[in-house]
């Protein structure tokens, strides 16, 4: 269940951002559900297996969208990355490492996505308005990110995201 449970998460997340959330959007800045969820997974295991997620969830947008194929797959599994370097040095169980990971993965999937695009293309004009959007973007994961991670963190280790080939004696929960 662990598996299916990770492969519908980044669906049911591009259905939301592309039906619910586009009209709820601040300024055409829409939340990016997909990098939420890469960045728990990603903090909550490890860095080798968060870039891996990261990079199937990234194609999975890529493909959703239809253009510049591999630029959400590379951004997010170098996000991804970055944030399950942060591990083992945090107290997993406080929200706010789970709102400050969302803050500083979409401040690092943004920045690069920005740099993939300028490299293979022209597409961006960086100007105020691109900060601006970066900025109101990182405000709506990050109140995304609240309820998220609670119920992120209790299915990782009670629920149906649990691993169950790890130590199972830590049941801890918000």
């Amino acid at each position: 269940m662990r598996y299916f449970l990770l492969l519908i998460l980044p669906v049911l997340a591009i259905f939301f951002q592309s039906t619910l959330f586009n009209s709820y959007s601040i300024k055409g800045t829409i939340p990016d559900i997909v990098l939420i969820f890469v960045v728990f997974y990603s903090l909550l295991n490890n860095s080798s297996k968060g870039a891996a997620y990261g990079f199937l969830c990234g194609l999975l947008e890529d493909l959703y969208m239809g253009r510049f194929i591999g630029i959400n797959a590379l951004s997010k599994a170098l996000t991804a990355y970055a944030i399950g370097r942060l591990q083992g040095n945090v107290f997993k169980e406080n929200i706010l490492v789970g709102v400050i990971a969302v803050l500083m993965g979409t401040v690092i999937n943004s920045l690069l996505l920005v740099g993939i695009s300028l490299a293979v293309s022209d597409i961006y004009n960086i100007d105020a308005g691109l900060f601006i959007s970066i900025f109101l973007q990182c405000v709506y994961n990050s109140i995304i990110a609240v309820p998220a991670y609670i119920w992120y963190y209790n299915s990782s280790h009670n629920g149906w995201l649990r691993n169950t080939g790890e130590n199972l004696n830590e049941s801890r929960q918000f």
